[in-house]
């Protein structure tokens, strides 16, 4: 069933035509408003349809009648889903670890994806599965579904997300990591900081520090590949866990690295929403 939204058109795009409206204020990027005047019903103005060079004033109400997708075919199997929170748009699920996000080809059915398809097709719904945000395999916490185009744009870097890391050693001092990321030349995946490389920018508060190791409340500003692990390890001070950036696995068979909490405001209520995952370095399930 098609998703109807309704907006109200504010003082500053009074007058002006529709599109600057439906780009601007209701972030519709120019791909859907073109899927949306495709429908016979797509963006209506008082049950007529209104086209994008029409003007638009204060005061008027816009209705966007999202268009239903097909998805690509991800197998459904049937699984627990750790869900923190869901409505029409969304849902938030805490992913454990050793599971990844997406199928690939050494993994086709023991996904995140596999199982929201089922949950989904359980619920009645049919949506294409868009993750706005990716976590390793071996990374738990907080991933976020999007279920249609309008809420992936509306959001999109427009979440912040807060991880919490045990690493190697004491720290003492909290501070910020501005230092470029590249791939290392002997390495199909291992990162490390290049000064050609992307810029990257890590935040991190110390919450806890002995002589063994660190708790830390990390931030990102950037949203590189590996980047708590590679900039953690550039410290000196690798994830307990990730041997692939010099930590142990003595303690935990994978990297200790958790996204643990999201803030956001929500893409159609504007309501200002914070979401929890509580569970925090659990090391069951250790598979591969």
């Amino acid at each position: 069933m098609a998703e109807i939204l309704h907006f109200t058109v504010p003082q500053e795009y009074d007058g002006k035509p529709a599109k600057f409206f439906l780009k601007g204020y209701c972030s519709l990027s120019t791909r859907m408003i073109t899927s949306l005047k495709r429908e016979t019903a797509g963006i209506l103005s008082n049950g007529k349809i209104l086209r994008t060079v029409d003007p638009v004033y204060a005061g008027q109400t816009v209705e966007i009648r999202l268009p239903e997708e097909e998805s690509p075919y991800i197998e459904p199997v049937a699984g627990a889903l750790d869900i923190v929170y869901e409505d029409s748009f969304l849902l938030i699920v805490n992913k454990p670890p050793y599971m990844p996000v997406h199928p690939v080809k050494q993994y086709q059915t023991d996904t995140l994806a596999n199982r929201v398809v089922a949950y989904s097709r359980e619920k009645g719904e049919r949506y294409v599965f868009r993750a706005l945000n990716r976590l390793d395999r071996n990374t738990s916490g907080l991933v976020m579904i999007c279920k249609d185009r309008f809420t992936v744009n509306k959001l999109k870097n427009r979440v912040h997300k807060t991880y919490l890391a045990l690493v190697h050693g004491k720290m003492e001092n909290s501070g910020t990591i501005c230092a470029p990321i590249g791939l290392r030349p002997d390495s199909k995946i291992r990162r490390h900081v290049l000064a050609e490389g992307a810029p990257a920018v890590t935040h991190y508060r110390v919450l806890y520090s002995n002589n063994e190791y660190s708790l830390l409340r990390i931030w990102l500003e950037t949203g590189r590949t590996h980047q708590i692990r590679c900039h953690m390890a550039s410290l000196g001070h690798p994830l307990l866990g990730d041997d692939l950036y010099g930590g142990s696995t003595e303690r935990i068979k994978r990297q200790a690295l958790h996204c643990a909490q999201m803030r956001f405001v929500h893409p159609v209520s504007g309501e200002e929403i914070t979401v929890c995952a509580d569970t925090f370095f659990q090391d069951d399930n250790q598979k591969g």
